[in-house]
């Protein structure tokens, strides 16, 4: 006996096969439809390869045991990540819909869980496309040499390096001040820095164009967008592996330790990047897969887009760190010189005399007498480990605005590998974008919030113009806490709700038998016993247990931002501070405001249902 929900009225809502071939041959209905199968599937590609692949993939990996890491994040993806990618796609192809317009059709009751995903596209996508203002910034300024994060600027007297830069490095000084002009706390708000504004109007444009008429024109940026961060990405590997330190900074990424294994939080934290990683439960895979022939793979095309996911983390890990060995490399090496020349004055030692190759044998050489270990032990030398420089663990803006910005000042040809950088990270953020806003747009229209014949360009324009209103918060000088606090909390939570609703209402609303028959239909065979077991059981469970342990995590976790403070004390160490008492009610927003869509929308059609019969009463 199967589990099933009573679901009244299903057959009317959906569509039988035989209408789906009938508006498959008279090609009825003013959907577009996807030019090739090239360009649906490097649509997929580009909205779920992101910047997360490029810079906490391979933090994660470094900080879970390298190679270790791989073990529980490829089970993940086969066991949670394609199960879920899989009934998107097929859900979405079946019923021809968006995200709210796919689970009002199996229950009117749930179109919440299609508004839920809308409101998190809308909150993940106003900071997201931020990052790629900043990206924009970034590149605009690598047209110069020197690049302008390389040295620090002289003070308005001209007489001295600025004190900030002097006491931090160029790097953090360009990021912190040059380019956010940060204040010291979340409450100190300061004026909109009229330079970001101005790229962020400049990103928001740029996306409007491209997503200006749906997939018609996403579809052909995205050979571009798709493909181009590949194309960086080998050419980096390629310099990176010329450069000295780089397969050092690849051993240290990939060394196993397997004592990982067995620590809650690596199992815990691959879940959670194998689902965000995919893009899973925004609503714009659903709508991506709608425009999709009837008979399309929909299991082939999972399949391939994970294998190429999984890869691309993997690819992109190894290029960040053959350029962070490098850096690291650089870092050891200056560490040491400065320690030979402070022992080549103490002991009036010629040059030469103590090198890098000899410099621990000469070190236990003065040691080994009276007067030389006195005299060592006045010079406070610095302590050079090259292991400690490549453990210097970063993600997210941090290893892409400081640590890898830092690590091209030191190439040769310093402002072409920087242009080439901030291109490939500006193509990962805008393909990715093309989903979010597709995730917004779609169902708005299946909403009818506006009207039919509203042209797309329209709302899409709107959209996007709400978007850079609200972004603003994001270009004032508090704007980095602000976009911090997005990141942590608008895509969390109710992603991992909305992902369970959803398997939850094919499995046992739908009907897995009717699922499966669709799928025969779809694709010629029924899904096998494993795609069974992982949407029945395996990949609920997962997706539940990541819930509580994240949520208990952040309920007993104290709330804390870092901070870029320069009178603090430990500067240029970043400080950690308590958020403000008024900033919960800004996390309750992000991320239970769009939870509780689901089930505020189910009680709205419930008394929508009472209330009328009442009254007839």
């Amino acid at each position: 006996m199967r589990l099933l929900f009573p679901n009244p009225g299903l057959k009317e809502r959906i569509p039988s096969h035989e209408d789906l071939e009938k508006m498959e041959k008279e090609e009825a209905g003013d959907r577009p439809k996807w030019d090739n199968k090239a360009q649906y599937l490097l649509t997929c590609v580009g909205f779920c390869v992101g910047l997360g692949n490029v810079w906490r993939f391979p933090y994660l990996c470094q900080s879970h045991g390298g190679g270790a890491f791989m073990i529980p994040f490829l089970i993940l993806l086969v066991l949670e990540g394609i199960p879920l990618l899989y009934l998107e796609f097929a859900i979405g192809q079946r019923l021809r819909k968006g995200s709210v317009g796919v689970w009002a059709a199996i229950n009117p009751y749930l179109a919440g869980v299609g508004i839920a995903s809308m409101t998190v596209s809308f909150l993940v996508g106003i900071y997201y496309n931020t990052i790629t203002a900043w990206v924009m910034w970034y590149f605009f300024n690598s047209f110069q040499s020197p690049l302008p994060w390389s040295q620090c600027p002289l003070n308005a007297n001209l007489t001295d390096l600025v004190s900030e830069c002097k006491r931090s490095s160029p790097v953090d000084y360009f990021w912190y001040r040059s380019t956010l002009n940060t204040s010291d706390a979340i409450e100190e708000s300061g004026g909109l820095q009229w330079w970001m504004v101005l790229c962020l109007v400049a990103a928001w444009t740029v996306l409007y164009i491209c997503c200006i008429r749906g997939i018609e024109t996403t579809g052909k940026a995205v050979y571009i967008t798709s493909t181009l961060p590949y194309l960086v990405l080998t050419i980096f590997l390629i310099r990176g592996l010329t450069l000295k330190g780089s397969v050092d900074g690849i051993k240290f990424l990939f060394t196993p330790d397997l004592d990982e294994l067995v620590n809650p939080s690596t199992w815990l934290d691959a879940g959670a990047q194998v689902f965000y990683s995919f893009s899973l439960a925004f609503g714009g895979l659903i709508s991506f897969s709608s425009y999709n022939p009837v008979h399309n793979n929909c299991e082939q095309d999972a399949i391939i887009i994970a294998i190429i996911n999984g890869c691309t983390a993997v690819f992109a890990a190894t290029v960040i760190y053959s350029i962070i060995g490098f850096r690291a490399t650089e870092q050891f090496d200056a560490c040491l010189n400065e320690n030979i020349v402070t022992l080549l004055n103490a002991f009036n030692l010629a040059e030469g005399t103590v090198t890098e190759s000899n410099y621990d044998e000469m070190l236990q050489n003065f040691n080994s007498t009276a007067s030389g270990s006195e005299v060592l032990q006045g010079l406070s030398l610095n302590t050079c480990n090259l292991r400690t420089f490549l453990s210097d663990g970063v993600e997210g803006t941090g290893l892409a605005f400081i640590v890898f910005t830092e690590a091209i000042t030191k190439m040769p040809i310093s402002p072409f590998w920087s242009a080439l950088f901030f291109i490939m990270l500006f193509c990962l953020g805008l393909s990715t974008m093309f989903g979010s806003v597709e995730g917004v747009v779609v169902p708005l229209q299946d909403l009818n919030i506006f009207p039919k014949k509203c042209p797309k360009e329209v709302l899409t324009g709107i959209v996007c113009l709400t978007s850079v209103f609200i972004a603003l918060i994001f270009t004032l000088q508090s704007g980095n806490y602000w976009l911090a606090l997005f990141d942590s909390y608008a895509g969390s939570i109710p992603l991992l709700i909305i992902a369970f609703c959803e398997m939850i209402a094919v499995v046992y609303l739908y009907g897995i038998d009717r699922f499966n028959e669709d799928i025969e239909f779809m694709i010629g065979h029924k899904p096998s016993i494993f795609w069974q077991a992982t949407w029945r059981v395996v990949s609920p469970l997962i997706v539940f247990v990541i819930f509580v342990f994240y949520f208990i995590t952040k309920v007993t976790a104290k709330l804390t931002y870092i901070t870029w403070n320069p009178n603090s004390a430990n500067f240029p160490v970043l400080d950690t501070s308590p958020y403000p008492n008024w900033v919960y009610v800004i996390i309750f927003l992000l991320a239970g405001l769009p939870c509780l869509f689901i089930p505020g929308f189910a009680l709205y059609k419930l008394l929508q249902k009472i209330l009328p019969h009442k009254n007839h009463q």
